[in-house]
């Protein structure tokens, strides 16, 4: 970076235009980087605060602070000090390259988009933000860039996972109903899947053969259409494997986001789930993919009022278009992805509708070996002990692992960015990232907790009329879904067992500490 650059070559009597550092500022600049390096961000916060303080014109402290904070995701912080550096170094390229990052995190891709060409008007040869920008043009010339976030109150956020290469068309909503729907055609497929090789093997036979062999599918009598939901927990991969079914099949998909189906005026919800189920018939074959499942199809029957009154219309006409799929589904694929399958109305899930489902759980330990390899394939890297590195990572989902994976790869980086030498990653800087819990850890672990009293009777002990009673409690799944969700009932038991909770814990810390 010319920006590091500068204050080097001054510190060896270089550049006379660029101010000196002042030595004690940058004995708490180096200081602050070490506390980075060891994922001590708020150390590494304290050293670079006493940096700017001795010297209020060290734009390396100020970057190093707002990467700091980047990672932190305080924003608003680290722009101010990004702003500085700009302000120090007109000439900085690393500074607006970081400021898009933050837009694009935001999902503000104008934003980015401008920022980028700022950090490539500075340095034209900056690959990583030619690379950025080909990503963004590419998102917003297919109009699919997807919404910040759900309607106040929904507690759903929007998928990031569906990244399309081709867009054919966009998305039109006028007063609340969608006019015409997106697809695209994904530039994934299951050879950037890790694992998970019984679930593609069912799709490739189901769905990717229906699609590519219609002619052999119809001789053996069998449909070419199925409803399907994926179940599991959070961040193991279900949307980002249909995201590769898709690829791998050739198909248009289409994306029925939740927050575009719902809408607060009574009609609207039904006719844009018509309007999504008449796109599908009109461009087969397709995947028609619903997120979330269970946000739309919440069962019926609990509660009252307007809102629940309006949720049975709309889970009424998602049963209508459903039975017309049933009678004439050649060459549409519904699938439906959940966290919670226990919230979906029975109705749905029945034979001819989501009347296949499976269940995609937390990686194995081979699983994890795999996903590490395919995290670190296309980073700078030194010897990296995967087998230790998945032991460190029991009871991790791939969504947890990557981004262990991704915070470690800032250590090289700022390495690189604060010697100008390279450094490659290594086994030591992704355990450095697992020792730090305060950031990381499995997200897997608090979710189990949640969920345990949703599909877990327990006994409770009362006192009637001055006697001890013991009081059974159901949890929310009757006894037909505890067959049909048996799996993911027995990792729910399994991983909030105490007893398998401590060799967890003992697992990670033997990895992590000593091999």
């Amino acid at each position: 970076m010319a920006d590091a650059g500068d204050v080097e070559e001054t510190e060896k009597g270089g550049a006379a235009a660029a101010p000196q550092v002042n030595e004690k500022a940058k004995a708490h600049w180096k200081a602050g980087n070490s506390f980075f390096e060891t994922s001590k961000m708020q150390e590494a916060i304290a050293e670079y605060n006493e940096a700017v303080n001795i010297d209020p014109k060290y734009a390396d402290a100020y970057f190093n602070r707002a990467l700091t904070y980047r990672i932190l995701q305080e924003y608003d912080l680290a722009q101010r000090d990004l702003e500085k550096v700009m302000e120090l170094q007109p000439k900085s390229w690393d500074a607006p390259l970081l400021i898009g990052d933050m837009s694009e995190s935001k999902n503000d891709l104008l934003g980015a988009k401008f920022w980028y060409e700022k950090s490539l008007a500075n340095n034209p040869n900056y690959a990583e933000a030619k690379t950025r920008l080909q990503n963004i043009d590419a998102i917003m010339h297919a109009d699919m860039k997807m919404p910040a976030g759900f309607p106040s109150g929904s507690g759903i956020k929007s998928s990031t996972a569906y990244k399309p290469a081709q867009a054919e068309q966009k998305t039109v909503i006028e007063d609340g109903q969608i006019k015409r729907l997106a697809f695209y055609k994904s530039d994934s497929n299951f050879g950037k899947v890790a694992g998970l090789e019984k679930i593609k093997q069912y799709l490739t036979e189901n769905v990717v053969l229906a699609i590519k062999t219609p002619a052999l599918f119809k001789k053996y009598g069998k449909q070419l259409g199925l409803g399907l939901i994926l179940y599991g927990p959070p961040g193991v991969g279900k949307t980002y494997i249909v995201n590769a079914l898709a690829g791998e099949a050739d198909a248009k998909v289409f994306v029925a986001q939740i927050n575009q189906i719902i809408d607060m005026y009574t009609g609207n919800t039904e006719k844009n789930l018509h309007a999504i189920f008449e796109a599908a018939r009109d461009n087969t074959p397709c995947i028609l993919v619903f997120d979330e499942l269970d946000a739309l199809g919440v069962k019926r029957g609990g509660g009252g009022g307007e809102q629940s009154t309006a949720m049975r219309s709309a889970i009424n006409q998602f049963l209508v278009e459903m039975n017309g799929l049933e009678k004439n589904p050649e060459g549409i694929f519904v699938v439906g992805t959940t966290n919670q399958p226990w919230d979906i109305d029975p109705a749905l899930k029945r034979s001819g509708r989501f009347g296949d489902r499976i269940y995609v759980g937390p990686p194995t330990y081979k699983e994890r070996v795999a996903m590490l390899k395919l995290e670190t394939k296309n980073k700078p890297k030194g010897f990296i002990n995967y087998g230790r590195l998945a032991r460190a990572t029991t009871g991790y989902s791939p969504a947890d692992i990557k981004k262990v994976v991704d915070k470690a790869a800032m250590r090289p980086l700022l390495h690189e960015y604060t010697t100008r030498a390279e450094r490659k990653l290594t086994t030591g800087d992704i355990i450095a990232v697992l020792k730090n819990k305060d950031e990381n850890g499995s997200s897997l672990d608090e979710w189990y907790s949640m969920v345990k009293k949703d599909v877990i009777s327990k006994t409770e002990t009362q006192i009637v009329d001055g006697k001890k009673q013991e009081i059974v409690k159901e949890g929310k799944l009757d006894a037909q879904e505890k067959v049909l969700y048996k799996k993911m009932i027995k990792d729910i038991k399994k991983n909030t067992n105490s007893s398998r909770i401590f060799m967890k814990k003992m697992a990670r810390w033997w990895a992590t500490h000593v091999f």
